[in-house]
């Protein structure tokens, strides 16, 4: 009788598949994505006869894929991570 009582009493937890660490990571992960990608937007030009040279500068062309990259890597090491083992 007891037994049963104790059972009826347990509330079953919320079932996440990864814990808070690993999505603080993914949140960051994504922060970082998201900053890539914004890093990249920009140096059309208006006119489709004019060339504008901006397109092809060092920001949109290294640092921000290298982010994007970063970003995905991040994710990754979110994913497989596993914060129970110490």
């Amino acid at each position: 009788m007891g037994e049963q009582k104790r059972k009826q009493e347990q509330k079953p937890e919320p079932y996440f598949i990864f814990e808070k660490k690993n999505y603080q990571y993914m949140l960051i992960g994504i922060a970082v994505i998201v900053l890539g990608f914004i890093l990249m937007s920009g140096g059309g030009s208006d006119d489709p006869e004019v060339f504008n040279p901006e397109i092809y500068n060092w920001r949109r062309i290294r640092l921000a894929p290298t982010l994007v990259l970063l970003g995905f890597g991040i994710e990754v090491y979110a994913i497989l991570l596993n914060p129970k083992n110490k």
